[in-house]
């Protein structure tokens, strides 16, 4: 059974300024600690309550990692879901990058998202379209908060995460390298219909704000995605699957 410190200093890692200090986060539920014990992520420790160890007996001995038993009690103090499944993990931070390094032919660039389910959605669409980077800016939710990490049912072990990125300063470093800044903007031109660049950088920002004067002033095209019905707009993380799916079209 884990130590009353350990647990208090795994429950502390629910808390951005900690997390920021210690380098590590929680994921919790167990297909989103299967990715990361599957990635190329340190894992610390995996906590698991006695039920989910008398349902899955042995399961975890495959990956021969440091396995802590917490009382069911307990447990909900490590995650922020109402009916958890008894299984989290601890894991480092991956080491920082550099966005002025990335090369890769379709990057999504993130400004302003400040829900965290929807920065999670956006980066499993971004997964699943097979898109490695993922650029965000520094006023973004927390990337490494358990909604977040949860929303991105494992994708966040899979693509390339850049934080904190000042926006203007690297899309402008950026542009020199023949890349054509996309935006998505309600009053933008039809995603369906503009030409593309080989390589392109594709900015989404909060709905309730749009993208600041800053980002369209170094954006080449501003892109929307046709309306047909009565909504007023679509969540951000909708409309980046729509975005994207016409993107990498493009490239097939």
């Amino acid at each position: 059974m884990i130590s009353k410190n350990k647990f208090k200093y795994y429950s502390s890692l629910l808390r951005k300024k900690n997390r920021d200090i210690e380098k590590k986060f929680i994921a919790e539920g167990l297909k989103t600690v299967e990715e990361g014990l599957s990635s190329g992520f340190f894992c610390e420790t995996v906590l698991v309550t006695d039920k989910f160890e008398e349902t899955n007996k042995g399961y975890l001995k495959k990956y021969n990692i440091q396995v802590e038993s917490v009382e069911q009690s307990d447990f909900c103090n490590l995650t922020e879901t109402v009916t958890p499944q008894g299984i989290a993990a601890v894991f480092d931070y991956p080491l920082p990058r550099n966005p002025e390094f990335i090369t890769t032919d379709l990057v999504v660039c993130l400004e302003n998202i400040s829900d965290p389910g929807n920065l999670g959605t956006i980066i499993r669409n971004c997964d699943w379209f097979g898109i490695q980077d993922i650029v965000l800016s520094k006023n973004c939710t927390d990337v490494y908060s358990s909604k977040t990490v949860r929303s991105t049912m494992g994708s966040l072990f899979h693509v390339n995460i850049y934080k904190d990125i000042e926006l203007p300063a690297w899309l402008g470093i950026i542009k020199k390298k023949d890349y054509k800044i996309l935006c998505a903007d309600m009053e933008g031109e039809n995603i369906f219909a503009i030409s593309k660049g080989k390589r392109n950088i594709i900015l989404l920002s909060s709905e309730s704000h749009g993208p600041t004067t800053e980002v369209l002033s170094l954006s080449d095209i501003r892109v929307t995605i046709p309306k047909f019905g009565n909504a007023e707009s679509l969540n951000v993380a909708s409309a980046s699957a729509v975005i994207l799916s016409s993107l990498v079209q493009k490239k097939l």
